[in-house]
């Protein structure tokens, strides 16, 4: 990764780590719990090698990213802003967005509250509106919580940008109650009408961008190169 080039922005009251490398249309990848944007490492060296300028933030509270100390900080609106204010740092009017698990979370309500900002979504292990991410401590309650009390005016908003979803069939996440029903039988394709691709690997579990790069690779740039 000697190519990939690190820097500190100052974003929404923040100071953000960011990894980029590359040039050309921008893809912007959020990592998920507990994660850094070195997960994306894979992806990041196949899809600038493939001309794209692939950016990876450590969002608020991980790796060398701000933490603040109040759990009511953490809100999607709160990661939404940094991220714009990320984008609007560097320039740039609209990119790919590429998440995992929380991040793809955060990349769901990036497309609800700034889909202006959006040429296309890709999401890992985190479908639609489900709200299936755990909560183990009590910061991480109240912080859903408060995100709960404060997206409620966008519930059954439809997320209009074009969308490509994957999951491994052996993710905890895929085999919660409902969460199958939920992704084949119509109710994703209800949140998100321009879902276009929903793809189940075999054999692997929850971390498939690490675990399945090669396979991820390819279906990420397939997807984004038709746009």
């Amino acid at each position: 990764m000697e190519k990939t080039e690190h820097t500190t922005i100052s974003t929404n009251g923040i100071n953000m780590h960011v990894a980029s490398i590359g040039t050309g249309p921008v893809i912007l990848f959020l990592h998920g719990f507990p994660e850094l944007w070195y997960s994306w490492r894979h992806q990041l060296l196949f899809l600038s090698s493939n001309g794209y300028r692939c950016v990876a933030p450590d969002l608020r509270g991980y790796g060398d990213t701000d933490a603040p100390p109040s759990a009511s900080s953490y809100t999607s609106f709160h990661i939404v802003g940094d991220l714009i204010g990320l984008l609007d740092h560097l320039g740039i009017d609209q990119v790919f967005l590429v998440g995992h698990d929380l991040g793809a979370k955060m990349a769901w309500h990036f497309c609800w509250f700034r889909p202006d900002r959006v040429k296309a979504v890709v999401n890992l292990s985190e479908p639609g509106q489900a709200e299936k991410d755990f909560a183990c401590v009590d910061t991480a309650i109240l912080m859903k919580k408060i995100t709960w009390e404060l997206t409620a005016p966008w519930t059954g908003l439809q997320i209009k940008v074009p969308a490509k979803f994957m999951v491994g069939d052996l993710d905890i996440v895929y085999h919660m109650p409902g969460t199958k029903e939920y992704i084949h039988d119509g109710g994703f394709k209800k949140d998100v009408p321009n879902l276009q691709d929903v793809v189940v690997m075999e054999g692997v579990a929850h971390f498939i961008n690490q675990v399945k790069p090669e396979e991820i690779n390819a279906h990420i740039y397939d997807f984004v190169k038709k746009f």
